[in-house]
C-alpha cells in the first residue's frame, strides 16, 4: 500500500535537510535558488504536493478561512440582493488575502452555536441580529476578531453600518410630504418574527437594533409632520420578502403613504398598491427601475470593510455612508 511522501522523504531525495525543505515551501527567501530547484525536482519525482495544510494551520494558529454568520437561513444570502452585495464585499476582502469563506447559519440554538464555537476560521463577520442573541457571546468567547453589520453593540465586537435613525428620519420626511394617512411596514420586532400590526409601537421594544433605530427615525418624522405616533399603524413583516410587502399593503388599504424598511418590502407594496406613495431602503437596482424614493447605502462596502478589519488588513473600519435618493415615489403632488 503506497503512502503519501513526506517532507523527510523529499529532503533525503534532494540531499538537503528537512528544515531546508520546510523553508522552500514556507519561507523560500531563506534558501538559495539552487536548493529550491533541488527540492522542487525531488518533490516532483516523488509526487509530493507540499506540506499538510491542516497540520501547518495547527502550528501557526491560522486557517485562512473567514466565518460569516447569518441571522437568516443560508438561502437568504443568495435570494436577497442586499445580502448578496454584503457577501460579495466580504469575498473581495478574502481574495486579497487568499482566504476561504465559510457560511454559518444562526438559529441561536444548539448545533448552530456549536458550529461557531468550533469553526476552523480566523474570525467572524456577523449579519445583524437581536440584542439577546447567545451567538454574540459564543463568537466573542472564541477569542477571534468579530465584526457585526448593523448591530447590536456588544463588548468585544466591532460594528459596521450607517446611522439608521438619521437616515430613517430623512426618508420619512420625504415620504410624508403629501400624506394624510401614513403607515409603516417594518422588519420583525424580535426573534419570534411574528407578523402583526401595532399602532404607535415603542421602538425600544424591538430587540433587532436596526428595526428599533429605523422606527425611532420614522417616529420623529411622523411627529414633525403633525401626526400622532399612536395613530400610525406599523406592520411588522415576518420576513424581508417582496410578498410580505404586498400582504402588508393590502392590510393598509386606507393609507396613502407607506414607509418601508427595505426596497424588497416597498416593491411588494407597489405590487399591491401602485397608487400609494412609498419609500424603501438600500437603493437596489429594482428600486431605481421602479422610481422608488429610498435610502442608499453600500452593503458591498460594509461587507468588504468588515472582512478587512477581521482579517487584519485594515486597522479601522471607515464610517459607512448613506444618502437619500428622491425619485417619482412619493409623487410630487398629493
Amino acid at each position: 500500500m503506497s503512502t503519501r511522501p513526506t517532507m523527510a522523504d523529499v529532503a533525503a531525495a534532494a540531499g538537503v535537510s528537512t528544515m531546508s525543505v520546510s523553508y522552500t515551501y514556507n519561507q523560500p527567501s531563506r534558501v538559495s535558488k539552487a536548493t529550491r530547484e533541488k527540492v522542487g525536482a525531488a518533490a516532483e519525482s516523488l509526487g509530493y504536493t507540499g506540506p499538510n495544510r491542516a497540520a501547518r494551520s495547527l502550528r501557526s494558529g491560522k486557517t485562512n478561512n473567514l466565518g460569516v454568520v447569518l441571522t437568516e437561513k443560508l438561502t437568504y444570502s443568495f435570494e436577497n440582493p442586499q445580502a448578496r452585495a454584503f457577501l460579495s464585499g466580504i469575498a473581495e476582502a478574502c481574495l486579497d488575502t487568499d482566504t476561504g469563506l465559510v457560511l454559518l447559519p444562526n438559529s441561536r440554538v444548539g448545533v448552530d452555536l456549536d458550529r461557531v464555537r468550533d469553526a476552523h476560521v480566523d474570525g467572524f463577520v456577523l449579519w445583524t441580529t437581536v440584542v439577546d442573541d447567545p451567538m454574540l457571546e459564543v463568537a466573542v468567547s472564541t477569542g477571534k476578531p468579530v465584526c457585526i453589520q448593523g448591530g447590536p453593540s456588544f463588548p468585544g465586537i466591532q460594528l459596521v453600518g450607517i446611522d439608521d435613525r438619521a437616515a430613517a428620519h430623512a426618508v420619512g420626511v420625504a415620504g410624508l410630504k403629501n400624506s394624510k394617512h401614513p403607515a409603516v411596514v417594518s422588519f420583525p420586532r424580535n426573534r419570534d418574527r411574528i407578523g402583526e400590526t401595532v399602532f404607535g409601537p415603542d421602538p425600544d421594544d424591538s430587540t433587532f437594533p436596526v428595526t428599533a433605530a429605523r422606527l425611532a427615525g420614522y417616529r420623529r418624522a411622523v411627529v414633525e409632520a403633525g401626526f400622532a405616533w399612536s395613530d400610525i399603524p406599523v406592520t411588522f413583516a415576518p420576513a424581508n420578502l417582496r410578498s410580505e410587502g404586498a400582504a402588508a399593503a393590502r392590510q393598509l388599504a386606507d393609507r396613502d403613504a407607506i414607509l418601508c424598511s427595505s426596497d424588497e418590502l416597498a416593491l411588494g407594496v407597489l405590487d399591491a398598491r401602485p397608487d400609494v406613495a412609498v419609500t424603501g431602503w438600500d437603493d437596489s437596482e429594482a428600486a431605481e427601475a421602479a422610481g422608488l424614493t429610498t435610502v442608499a447605502q453600500s452593503l458591498y462596502d460594509q461587507g468588504r470593510d468588515a472582512a478587512r478589519w477581521v482579517l487584519g488588513t485594515a486597522e479601522v473600519i471607515p464610517r459607512a455612508q448613506w444618502s437619500l435618493k428622491i425619485r417619482r415615489s412619493p409623487p410630487a403632488d398629493g
